[in-house]
């Protein structure tokens, strides 16, 4: 991802397009050049706008593990599953378990 395409994002935001899955696509984008930071914070706002959006959970989660706060990322992984259990969506709350267990896991000597 270019800064172009998060460019072109952010100059949609608070226009008629702007909800969750545009903030979605800004905290992918924004994770792939490896802002964890501000790619966090584009996925709560997509939470904020859906809260029922199995897929931001789960890459707030991520996002917020490769930033390093493992507690928000359980939280968020947490919420995720149960989020995506309620809804359904099988896949995310499998990948949200795994991303899950391995943070709780001790690190390794």
């Amino acid at each position: 991802m270019d800064t172009d395409f998060i460019a072109r994002l952010r100059a949609q935001l608070g226009g008629p397009r702007d909800g969750a899955l545009l903030r979605f696509s800004l905290g992918n984008a924004l994770l792939g050049q490896g802002d964890a930071t501000g790619a966090a914070v584009a996925f709560r706002e997509a939470v904020g706008f859906d809260a029922n959006y199995s897929a931001a959970w789960k890459m707030l989660g991520r996002a917020l593990a490769d930033g390093g706060d493992s507690a928000a990322a359980i939280a968020a992984f947490e919420h995720g599953i149960e989020v995506a259990r309620q809804h359904g969506d099988q896949q995310a709350g499998k990948e949200m378990t795994v991303f899950l267990r391995r943070l709780r896991q001790p690190a390794s000597p």
